[in-house]
């Protein structure tokens, strides 16, 4: 799936040289927490979201800091929180050069930009243009979408069996051999031993996703390598759905 088939195309927006009241009334009109901030010619210069307006001096939240800390942070940072603080002008309290993404990126890329900057959105550029914008909730509808579209189920317990050995083999983290498979009526029920109650966990979560499961009865046991101790998971003798 690629950023195009997500993201937002019809865009809220403001100028860099709107007041910055202007910009709330638009969050709190929309229901949205972050607003593309374009110049004059129309492109992307920052972003405006609610996290910029946190620290202001009219809520009395702006920094204050001793003045030895003052002394070693510089003039120039705290000039530049004080505009963030003080400023009137979307220009002067918005984040600018925004992180950005093209339409044809895969949604990886995009997740793994919201990691690493900590971010909830990114806008999405094209040709220097402003065609979009990718945020965690488009993320979450494209989710909902994929769990909508719920696959036929198998045709039976060899068929469900069958599949559910594929997975298995497919996760890397599972021990060959160390699970025994039985299914009857769409009830699938596994037995053997693991070495954390986390594959144990993981091992339910991989049967509940078999097309044509009613139900995962887990009653694998995990042992404590040092010591040779067998325990009980919590998912042994749990019906999950």
């Amino acid at each position: 799936m690629k950023v195009e088939d997500v993201m937002t195309r019809h865009l809220v927006c403001v100028k860099e040289g709107d007041p910055i009241r202007n910009a709330i009334e638009r969050m709190l009109r929309y229901r949205i927490s972050g607003l593309p901030v374009l110049n004059d010619d129309g492109r992307l210069v920052g972003i405006l979201t609610e996290g910029d307006l946190l620290r202001r001096t009219e809520t009395e939240t702006e920094r204050k800091r001793p003045r030895w800390l003052e002394f070693l942070l510089g003039p120039d940072r705290l000039a530049k929180e004080y505009q963030h603080t003080h400023g009137r002008r979307v220009g002067e309290v918005m984040t600018a050069q925004p992180v950005t993404v093209t339409p044809d990126k895969p949604l990886d890329d995009v997740v793994h930009l919201m990691e690493k900057h900590r971010i909830n959105r990114v806008p999405v550029v094209k040709d220097d243009q402003l065609v979009g914008i990718v945020s965690r909730a488009n993320l979450l509808l494209a989710l909902d979408a994929v769990l909508r579209d719920v696959p036929p189920g198998a045709t039976g317990d060899d068929d469900i069996r069958r599949q559910l050995w594929h997975a298995m083999k497919e996760a890397s983290w599972l021990p060959r051999g160390a699970i025994d498979v039985l299914v009857r009526n769409g009830v699938v029920f596994l037995n053997g031993v693991l070495m954390s109650e986390e594959e144990i966990k993981a091992l339910s979560v991989i049967a509940e996703n078999i097309p044509g499961v009613k139900e995962v009865r887990n009653r694998v046991v995990w042992c404590e390598p040092m010591s040779g101790m067998v325990f009980q998971s919590t998912e042994t003798s749990q019906d999950t759905a």
